[in-house]
């Protein structure tokens, strides 16, 4: 028998977000980012219903062949490229595209025979500072990249912003600068913002935005959640209640005893930990929703297990459903009581939790 956890994971959401972000990006096209086995939502399961998307965006070229196995035709644009020689292969015969980003990428297309064409997204590294070619280096890798007849002739110019969730901070424009003069006078589509970038950052449009996170409903912009720019959650946790006592006054809840009953009270015993990945850094308070109303979790999470105070629902009875986060309980909310972001909790569920394909 499965654990009690689940995760309900709502195809219209998922839909409805992607249509949301299009007409934001117009006319831009999307490339639904479905790495991290779609944010933790299911890789073939956020494919299906991203099904319009004009592009998916994997990590990995293993992401790409379960997709093709799974009979998706659509674009799909492996984000890190080749990590090796022999992956040039892979990438043609799974008519996959390749990020470029570093000379020794470079060096391997020159290397092989010229083959079906592969199609390249040429990375600018225009402030970020972890993949890229630093700006005075574009132009000599695009000349590169359009001298070999095995690369497609349309290479997409990309880049990756550090900080557009803040979008008082003027980093992004000054990425943005970078970008433009590095790129000026070369042919090919731009691709620059993220999901915050597409929020807080109009003139980055370009002719491609990548979406991750919107696209399940979650943001990271500081202090927002996925509603305010109306994106809607694209997951419910649940689990039950499997246990309620009386404790006394003075007695010490869970592990180490990190929370104390200020008086004789309820407390609840619902099936989920860090073992199922629910944050173990989730401090007390952090609520949870039970019968629709918030109560509060006390104690430390455990791997099986967290606790519940109960006094104020003196009606909550053993088998009741606790939402851990979903509509009424934004992730982001319960991201910030464990000191994270969002991404990471969905990103961090266990297989011990039953996934269930949601139509509503």
């Amino acid at each position: 028998m499965s654990r009690l956890a689940v995760a309900r994971v709502h195809a219209h959401a998922l839909q409805a977000n992607l249509e949301r972000a299009r007409a934001l990006a117009a006319p831009a096209r999307v490339m639904a980012v479905i790495k991290a086995d779609g944010y933790g939502h299911g890789l073939e399961r956020t494919a299906r219903a991203f099904a319009s998307a004009d592009a998916f965006g994997v990590a990995a070229i293993a992401d790409g062949l379960r997709l093709r196995a799974a009979g998706f035709r659509q674009r799909i644009v492996v984000l890190s490229g080749p990590d090796a020689p022999g992956d040039l292969a892979e990438l043609r015969r799974l008519d996959l595209e390749a990020v470029i980003h570093h000379d020794s990428q470079l060096d391997w297309l020159e290397a092989e025979p010229a083959g079906v064409p592969l199609r390249v997204w040429l990375k600018i590294d225009s402030g970020m500072h972890r993949l890229g070619f630093a700006p005075a280096a574009v132009r000599a890798a695009h000349a590169r990249l359009a001298a070999l007849p095995g690369v497609h002739p349309e290479i997409v110019l990309m880049t990756h912003f550090a900080a557009s969730d803040e979008f008082a901070n003027d980093r992004t424009a000054r990425q943005i600068a970078a970008f433009e003069a590095a790129t000026a006078g070369l042919p090919g589509p731009r691709a620059l913002s993220n999901s915050a970038g597409l929020l807080g950052w109009p003139a980055a449009r370009g002719d491609w935005v990548r979406i991750g996170g919107l696209l399940y409903g979650q943001s990271v912009v500081e202090g927002k959640i996925g509603a305010d720019f109306g994106f809607t959650p694209a997951m419910t946790l649940a689990t039950r209640l499997i246990a309620i006592n009386r404790v006394a006054r003075g007695e010490r809840i869970g592990y180490a005893g990190a929370w104390t009953c200020p008086e004789d009270m309820p407390v609840g015993v619902a099936a989920i930990g860090y073992g199922d990945g629910y944050p173990r850094s989730a401090a007390a308070g952090t609520p949870v929703l039970l019968r629709g109303r918030r109560v509060p979790l006390i104690g430390r999470v455990s791997m099986d297990l967290i606790t519940l105070d109960l006094r104020g629902m003196p009606d909550a009875d053993v088998g009741d459903e606790v939402v851990l986060w979903g509509g009424g309980l934004p992730a982001e909310e319960v991201a910030t009581h464990a000191g994270t972001i969002s991404y990471v909790l969905t990103c961090g569920l266990t297989r011990r939790v039953l996934f269930v394909e949601d139509a509503s």
